[in-house]
């Protein structure tokens, strides 16, 4: 249309000459476009899986794209493995001379200058590498940290005498807990241990909080943080737990397959994550259905006789153990009243993440470190300036 039409056309009409040009456009407009593929970010909250989100009123908006693909896993998505050496200086394999044929399996990198060691306890059924990469953003931020992630027995590549894998109490675990730092201790010849922050996640907290209840680690014991998990809502949970696992798919075809199906059903919300903690879940088992060989490495039906082990007493373990105390939540339904008193009475840090999933640590991972880091910082007693000591000051020759 030529510009002489234009303005015919615009006092005919009477159309703006700012709006003319738009209706011009719309009408000779004869396809539509192919929709955008919908892009995944790690931490994207729109899923109605949030736990702030799935009871809320949605509202639409011009960025929600509503018309857009289905979420998933995108067409050509990466999905390959991520070896742990991405993360990792090292793995250990510790075998105690008290107990043989028991090895305990865990992922080191060292700490450097004095610097801080976070040890890390998964929870049920993950394994030492959901740690990684929270692992890594902590060292980004603290550099001279390092970072000691465990496989508990059942799980991951630790191993266990025939008949005791699955003596999952909480009072094994934690002692396995205490006994793999001082095996890394050995094996690495520190003199004496670096400041400990303890970290664990579901069952993985319930195991920080027995060994920090104990003194076991003395002095060395900084503080520790406890990721979702507190004992009135895990105590409920249990109740649902069998109904959860008859969900999942009992094998997958590929290492992929696995990852796929742990990003698809948000169970991991960032897939990074999955492609480096996943493989640590699976174990391709030669005698199982050929179309399916790659199976869950823990039978986590099996360990229903000690959940309620897990988490019986631990609000109130978690507030009277000695050290720093944090908690972090993907939502603050999650508190029970006996820590809900407690943080009102300023007992402990808290900490909520409600965009994220069960896995906080996996799916927010810099967020994550970034709460870590300034928990250790707050409670890093090298920072710490003491008054004078009064003998030192009497022989000084100053008055006192």
């Amino acid at each position: 249309m030529s510009e002489l039409q234009r303005a015919w056309a615009r006092q005919k009409v009477a159309i703006p000459g700012d709006r003319f040009g738009e209706v011009d456009e719309e009408q000779e407009v004869d396809f539509v476009p192919e929709l955008p593929e919908h892009a995944e970010h790690p931490d994207d909250d729109s899923s109605s899986a949030s736990s702030v989100s799935s009871t809320g009123t949605i509202i639409p908006s011009p960025t929600q794209r509503l018309f857009a693909r289905p979420q998933g896993v995108s067409r050509g998505k990466n999905l390959e493995q991520i070896p742990w050496t991405t993360y990792f200086e090292r793995e250990l394999y510790l075998s105690p001379e008290t107990n043989p044929g028991l090895t305990y399996h865990a992922y080191l990198t060292s700490p450097t200058e004095k610097g801080p060691l976070f040890v890390m306890h998964h929870g049920a059924g993950s394994s030492g590498l959901s740690f990684a990469l929270v692992g890594s953003e902590i060292r980004k931020r603290l550099p001279n940290a390092g970072i000691l992630s465990i496989d508990c027995r059942g799980h991951g590549l630790t191993t266990t005498p025939n008949g005791t894998e699955l003596d999952l109490r909480l009072d094994t675990l934690s002692s396995d807990l205490h006994a793999t730092i001082e095996l890394a201790k050995a094996k690495m010849g520190w003199r004496q241990l670096p400041p400990i922050m303890l970290v664990g996640h579901s069952l993985g907290g319930a195991v920080v909080t027995d060994l920090a209840k104990t003194g076991l680690l003395g002095a060395a014991l900084l503080g520790y943080a406890v990721l979702d998990v507190v004992e009135g809502s895990a105590m409920d949970a249990l109740q649902s737990m069998q109904t959860y696992l008859s969900t999942r798919p009992a094998g997958f075809s590929s290492l992929q397959t696995g990852i796929e199906w742990h990003v698809r059903t948000r169970t991991l919300r960032n897939s990074t994550s999955a492609r480096t903690s996943v493989p640590g879940l699976l174990a391709r088992d030669e005698h199982a259905d050929t179309s399916r060989p790659w199976r869950w490495r823990t039978n986590l039906a099996a360990t229903q006789p000690f959940w309620e082990d897990w988490f019986v007493s631990l609000s109130k373990k978690f507030l009277e153990a000695r050290g720093g105390k944090m908690l972090l939540l993907a939502g603050t339904d999650r508190l029970d009243t006996e820590l809900t008193i407690g943080q009102m009475q300023g007992k402990y840090a808290l900490q909520v993440f409600p965009e994220a999933g069960h896995f906080i640590h996996e799916d927010l991972p810099e967020r994550t470190a970034v709460t870590l880091v300034d928990f250790y910082r707050r409670n890093d007693r090298s920072t710490l300036v003491l008054p004078p000591k009064v003998s030192d000051l009497l022989a000084q020759g100053k008055r006192v």
